[in-house]
């Protein structure tokens, strides 16, 4: 069978391609080859989807599966318009960003979605309405027969954003000499899938014709849950300084992700259902997950193959920890 990748060099797109390379299937991959090296044993076009005549070498070809991956309003329009009636099965990889409020836990593919933003940029504050606006023009192009996978926090080797591997790596590499690590004493829970779990799923339900809107995350678990595993990945017996939410804001330090940050830590109860949003849609299409020590585990290894002390996108670098292990020991630091 043949699968069109609209992307494929980057972090998600690689795994898909390797997923459907896994499974013997024929892969094209549509990029502008920016993001990284194009995967091997695959044919590549390169072209810019901003450009008009972008899916001039592919639109007069059948496709058992299209899989896109794009942020951008236009880039879906565009491959929608040129490839529609070309393709079988059409994937698009969406986000949970897209719902409008995110504080209750449990909360199904029903909840309220942001207002959709049509326009392209690349600011983080019209991310999720233009996803919106991206699922619109799949369901009206080609709803019957499109997956739209609304895909929460991706994990694991490869995990650009530095979201997933600050935890292991600072719990096998602690800024303080005596092996005290800062962490959070309370937030939201943490909901990750691995991505080659995603992308392998992903492969799957576009090849069964899958069909549907569906949450794509792995299972809810405790944010103490998830640092324990990630501490126990990383073989640390140090010091745990706990602080809490409020403490951490008087102190400069957001949430999520960034600069000065404690990756996945949100506070509640605003973010409670952020990462804990119902899978049941998924699951019932095949989608399982790996162990969440599999994927530390083989993030960590990642993360010190491409060097500790690269600058991060996420977490608190070596100088402020420090800074704020000594002040959190020094006085009380309410919840």
């Amino acid at each position: 069978m043949s699968l069109l990748v609209l992307g494929g060099t980057a972090w998600l797109g690689r795994e898909v391609v390797a997923a459907a390379r896994a499974l013997g299937q024929d892969v094209t991959v549509l990029a502008r080859g920016v993001s990284g090296a194009p995967p091997d044993g695959v044919e590549v076009v390169r072209a810019d989807r901003g450009d008009a005549t972008a899916y001039d070498e592919v639109a007069g070809r059948e496709w058992d599966v299209v899989v896109d991956v794009s942020r951008q309003p236009s880039h879906v329009a565009g491959a929608l318009d040129a490839l529609a009636s070309r393709a079988a099965s059409w994937v698009f990889v969406s986000s949970a960003s897209v719902y409008a409020t995110h504080d209750v836990a449990g909360a199904d593919e029903t909840a309220e979605l942001l207002p959709a933003h049509p326009g392209d940029d690349d600011g983080w504050e019209t991310y999720g309405g233009r996803k919106v606006a991206c699922e619109r023009s799949v369901l009206d192009h080609v709803g019957d027969r499109a997956l739209v996978a609304r895909s929460g926090l991706i994990a694991g080797p490869g995990d650009h954003t530095d979201r997933t591997g600050y935890w292991p790596l600072r719990f096998a590499h602690p800024a303080s000499p005596d092996g005290a690590v800062l962490v959070p004493d309370r937030g939201a829970s943490t909901q990750v899938l691995d991505v080659r779990d995603l992308a392998a799923w992903l492969v799957r339900a576009g090849l069964e014709r899958a069909a549907g809107v569906v949450n794509a995350s792995g299972p809810v678990m405790p944010l103490d849950d998830h640092l324990a595993v990630a501490r126990d990945v990383a073989g640390h017996r140090g010091e745990t300084v706990r602080v809490g939410q409020e403490w951490l804001a008087d102190h400069e330090v957001q949430p999520w992700s960034g600069d000065r940050s404690l990756p996945l830590w949100l506070s509640v109860p605003e973010y409670a259902g952020f990462m804990a949003r119902s899978t049941a849609a998924a699951q019932a299409l095949g989608l399982t997950s790996r162990s969440l020590a599999e994927t530390l585990a083989d993030t960590l290894a990642w993360e010190v193959a491409s060097g500790p002390g690269r600058v991060r996108k996420a977490g608190l670098t070596v100088t402020d920890e420090l800074a704020l292990l000594a002040s959190a020991r020094s006085g009380p630091h309410p919840g």
